[in-house]
């Protein structure tokens, strides 16, 4: 698809720091922090991230804490731990075949291709979400996503197959959005989907299930008391003590995490033990999670 390639060569989104490099290690890095997250806030993180842990090995090395606090703010904790299995698993460096990659922690269909493509230059199709609309649209698919796999690969450019797939995301991500830019799209004249867009790829409400914590905030000479998670929702880091209130809140607060839609109350009390103390000026450094 030339028109798809010479829209992507003028308009494609080439300044991102992963689109830079062929480096295995940091295209494995960008697509694990992509997952579930906004691209604005990985570009905060991503050289952050490398320049601490410069290699796969120096990432096995790592203890929780460190790897967790430097992923404070993106969310969905357990990948990074999952990258720290892989890098001990991988001895150094990333295997380049898809059903290899596919077989280490934390790395599932879509980032093997990924990995594949984008560093190794492999003939393998790769499908997001971005990719996936594009596809049902252009091709007018109703079918499952092992359809939409299918799809993709018969519709590879096995001779640029790299720029190909980077376009196609980026076509989903600028152009065909949820609302799509139909008028600008380079692939309009042969679209499938053109006419009913909507029809093929329908944005939909997300359900949250609701929680509500009831949390201490308690500072003492410039110090705020945390405590360890026990749950699985925020694993390994350290968060705002749930207490039982003995008096009204003095804020609150809403917060989405995964699935949860969390709602904060905040109570002047000292929590009991177990507190762990962290300075104001160092919880940037700490294993906290965003809604700390």
């Amino acid at each position: 698809m030339p028109d798809l390639l010479e829209w992507f060569e003028k308009h494609g989104r080439h300044d991102l720091p992963w689109r830079q490099t062929s480096d295995s290690y940091h295209i494995y890095v960008s697509e694990i922090m992509l997952q579930q997250t906004q691209v604005e806030r990985v570009l905060g993180k991503y050289s952050l991230f490398l320049d601490r842990f410069p290699t796969l090995l120096s990432l096995a090395k790592a203890s929780d804490e460190e790897l967790l606090s430097i992923w404070s703010g993106l969310g969905y904790y357990r990948r990074v731990l999952a990258m720290k299995r892989c890098a001990k698993e991988c001895e150094g460096i990333l295997p380049k075949e898809v059903k290899k990659l596919q077989k280490l922690p934390g790395i599932g269909k879509y980032t093997a291709h990924a990995i594949a493509s984008f560093a190794y230059g492999a003939a393998v199709p790769v499908v997001d979400v971005n990719i996936e609309r594009v596809l049902r649209r252009y091709f007018a698919l109703r079918g499952s996503q092992k359809d939409v796999w299918q799809k993709a690969a018969e519709f590879l450019n096995k001779t640029n197959p790299k720029e190909h797939n980077l376009a196609l995301m980026d076509l989903g991500a600028l152009i065909c959005k949820a609302d799509p830019n139909c008028a600008s799209c380079p692939l309009q004249n042969s679209c499938l989907g053109k006419d009913a867009p909507l029809k093929y790829w329908q944005k939909g409400k997300r359900s949250y299930e609701k929680l509500v914590l009831k949390c201490a905030l308690w500072i003492e000479e410039g110090k705020i008391a945390l405590t360890p998670s026990t749950t699985k929702l925020y694993q390994n880091m350290l968060i705002l003590p749930q207490i039982k209130p003995a008096t009204k809140p003095i804020a609150t607060f809403k917060h989405t995490y995964t699935k949860y839609s969390i709602d904060v109350k905040l109570f002047a009390q000292k929590p009991k033990e177990p507190i762990v103390w962290v300075a104001l000026d160092e919880i940037d450094r700490a294993p906290v999670p965003n809604i700390v």
